[in-house]
């Protein structure tokens, strides 16, 4: 039996629409404006409060509210700015038809990822869809992956594959001594699936595909 942990936002979808306007948005209420949103691609991925914090300097206070602005404009109209990467759906079938065990971590609120993937109807081939809690607990990747290895009794790690698009994936799951597969296809910088130690990278979701059903 094997056991795949995807990430969400730039490994299954492609959410660089309602996320950027959504950060947008947030920034603005904040007396900051960002032109093109291209310059937002670097919120997709790690936490929002680490990412107002790390790129626009805000104490935690003023990230604690901008998180709050983002999902002003997120959950009625970014949540659904979104598209399944081409490729996505048949390889969780197959994955799925295989009896192989598939998770959603991400750092997305659990809600909310939840909503995309039922959206999306992809949310019938994961056993559970796990994400940070609204309150601002674990949000960070590490932490998302503790919880499912846990409430499963995942302990054959061998078994067990991250796939994720950002070296926070990458870096979560080697805290729990994980394989991993970086997706060079979604948001990260150049080299830092590597850098971070992916075990692989896959370029496109065929490739992906090779590497998890090892046709």
């Amino acid at each position: 039996m094997k056991y795949i942990l995807f990430d969400l936002d730039g490994t299954l979808t492609d959410p660089k629409e309602g996320i950027t306007k959504a950060v947008q948005y947030a920034l603005k209420k904040h007396g900051i404006e960002v032109e093109s949103r291209d310059e937002l691609e670097k919120f997709i991925g790690p936490s929002l409060k680490y990412s107002f914090m790390e790129f626009y300097n805000f104490s935690e206070e003023q990230a604690l509210q901008a998180v709050e602005d983002y999902r002003e404009y997120f959950k009625p109209i970014g949540l659904y700015e979104n598209e399944v990467y081409p490729g996505i759906v048949a390889l969780l079938e197959e994955l799925h038809s295989r009896d192989m065990k598939l998770f959603i971590a991400t750092s997305k609120p659990t809600v909310f990822a939840s909503q995309i993937a039922e959206h999306f109807n992809i949310d019938k081939y994961f056993t559970e869809i796990v994400g940070s809690q609204l309150d601002g607990t674990r949000v960070e990747k590490d932490e998302v992956i503790g919880y499912i290895l846990e409430k499963y009794n995942l302990t054959q790690k061998d078994h067990i594959i991250m796939v994720g698009d950002r070296k926070f994936d990458i870096l979560g799951a080697k805290k729990h001594g994980l394989q991993t597969i970086g997706v060079s296809y979604g948001y990260s910088e150049e080299n830092e699936l590597e850098e971070a130690g992916a075990c692989c990278i896959a370029d496109t979701v065929e490739q992906l595909a090779t590497y998890l059903l090892g046709d």
